[in-house]
């Protein structure tokens, strides 16, 4: 995201080329000229209207700061300004107003910590950069903070009873931390009456979440440069239907919350294994709606968790329950592990071939089927040497899509792995695979020591 100082630098072009100075926006035409056929009143039009969008935004965000600023100095950021005017408790108010902060970054503008622009911006892009509109929902949230207690939700002991229902686990491609909330946890009526039970239980979990959103916001950067929103994955396998009102209740709250509190903090909302009943709800819901931008939320029925989840997250990331490669306490593969592909085309079979040159060590490999249909497949290992035997590893008359697989074998001679797969449907699908080699100690050498 641009900083204050992008957009100035922008603006000044612009206004040089509007005052007819010199200036390297005209060269820069006439090279676009001679090398595209577009017309140059074309090119001209989208020029002007990039300028003008940049103006917009830079303006806006100047006023913004300066409204931000006043507010400050003149002791109103929570709301309408004090009919105190000056004395020593006013004083002290403003004085205090300088150090506050929002995220961990300070709101205000002279202090010209990198990060204020970034929040600010937050709050112009939501309300389509209309100030005033900015200026209520910064106040508002200032206050429901304070009202809410949010700076001291960390330090309050809400974990009971939640453990389940959420955790953080690596980045998406762009390096956005990704969340998961399994809402399969609540699957039966006792456990969310044990949870969600009454209307006390209901703000202990509201709280949870709000506590949850807070530590998120920790593993951010507000710099230029850096990232500053996160993914959340809903995983509704499991979850009851849609008459358990309690969750549906405290999520819309929750949902409505983070979008009046926390604006654009949420990169992207991608709810999977949805069933059909919440489907149906979201595609009627969804086309009475006009939304003035792209809706962050992807939503993946269950056949299609795995191929939605890796357009965003590296397979490397993604846990092994989705149909990815990382899993806990992983001694075998690191992140920076090479993963492959291959296309298993309809009704044909395909061949990975892992080398094994050398023996006397442990070959170790991942593999997950992404797609739309389920294979067959057998791990064999064959050697190099025509006289030795080979030896069959695994034959699954059905290997599912979405599904991690991970297996070992010990070289004791040169040959190589030899991964087949059979595809006997009508649609393509994809295989993705690592491999790696580990040093081994075979069991009887250390017997004999």
């Amino acid at each position: 995201m641009a900083n204050l100082f992008d957009y100035e630098i922008a603006l000044q072009v612009q206004e040089g080329h509007e005052k007819g100075c010199p200036s390297q926006t005209n060269s820069d035409q006439e090279t676009d000229e001679e090398t595209f056929e577009e017309p140059p009143s074309v090119r001209e039009d989208r020029r002007n209207i990039a300028m003008r969008m940049k103006e917009r935004k830079f303006k806006a965000l100047v006023e913004f700061r300066c409204r931000v600023e006043d507010a400050i100095l003149g002791d109103y950021l929570f709301g309408k300004p004090s009919n105190k005017v000056g004395g020593e408790d006013n004083a002290k108010a403003i004085e205090q107003l300088k150090e506050i902060t929002l995220w961990g970054v300070p709101l205000m503008p002279s202090k010209r910590h990198g990060g204020t622009d970034i929040v600010l911006l937050k709050f112009l892009e939501v309300k389509d950069y209309k100030v005033l509109e900015a200026l209520e929902m910064l106040q508002r949230t200032l206050k429901w903070r304070k009202e809410f207690k949010a700076d001291e939700i960390l330090e309050e002991n809400l974990v009971p009873g939640f453990e389940n229902l959420t955790y953080q686990n690596s980045s998406d491609k762009d390096g956005h931390p990704v969340y998961y909330n399994v809402y399969g946890a609540l699957k039966d009526q006792q456990t969310q009456y044990r949870i969600l039970g009454s209307e006390e239980k209901r703000e202990k979990f509201l709280r949870w979440r709000v506590q949850y959103m807070e530590k998120a916001i920790k593993e951010l950067r507000f710099q230029p440069g850096g990232t500053n929103s996160i993914v959340q994955i809903i995983d509704m396998k499991h979850a009851q239907g849609p008459t358990t009102k309690e969750l549906r209740s405290v999520c819309r709250k929750s949902w409505k919350l983070f979008s009046d509190h926390y604006p654009h903090l949420i990169h992207l909302n991608i709810i999977i294994n949805v069933p059909l009943w919440y489907y149906i709800s979201h595609t009627f819901s969804s086309r009475l709606k006009t939304q003035r931008k792209k809706s962050k939320i992807v939503i993946a029925r269950p056949g299609k968790v795995t191929s939605t989840l890796l357009k965003f997250i590296p397979p490397e990331n993604l846990p092994v329950e989705y149909g990815g490669f990382k899993r806990d306490n992983d001694d075998d593969f690191s992140p920076e592990d090479k993963v492959s592909e291959v296309t298993v085309r309809a009704n044909s079979f395909e061949h990975i071939r892992i080398p094994a040159p050398q023996a006397g060590v442990t070959l170790v490999w991942d593999l997950t089927v992404v797609g739309s249909c389920d294979v067959s497949y057998k791990e064999e290992f064959i050697p190099d040497d025509e006289g030795s035997y080979k030896v069959l590893l695994q034959n699954e008359k059905e290997k599912k899509k979405g599904e991690g697989v991970r297996n070992a074998f010990y070289i004791s001679e040169p040959g190589k792995i030899v991964i087949t797969f059979d595809n006997t449907l009508l649609k393509k699908t994809k295989v993705l695979y690592r491999y790696k080699t580990k040093p081994t100690v075979p069991i009887y050498v250390l017997n004999k020591k």
